[in-house]
């Protein structure tokens, strides 16, 4: 993790189409930023890793794949139950 700006440069995968994601990596490269770090947990999953790949492959390319962290999150719905749900990390970095 960077020190400076490490929350700035989170972008947080969830429901909606792979695109606007990218468009938020691309904004974020563009800005200044040399790391870009996507998040995303369970089904958004997959939405992540199409973000990335659409933006190293079309958009930036000159973006690289510098780390992937992989995890479980334990998760307490409404009624108290916990569940596990996977969670991924990908930092790309110029």
């Amino acid at each position: 993790m960077t020190a400076k700006g490490s929350e700035e440069n989170v972008i947080f995968v969830g429901n909606k189409p792979p695109m606007s994601y990218v468009l938020a990596i691309v904004t974020q490269f563009n800005s200044g930023s040399n790391e870009v770090i996507v998040k995303a947990r369970g089904r958004a999953i997959s939405r992540a890793v199409d973000a990335a790949e659409i933006t190293r492959n079309r958009f930036v390319t000159d973006a690289k794949i510098k780390q992937i962290e992989i995890g479980t999150e334990s998760i307490t719905n409404e009624e108290g139950r916990t569940s596990n749900v996977s969670s991924i990390e990908i930092t790309l970095e110029k």
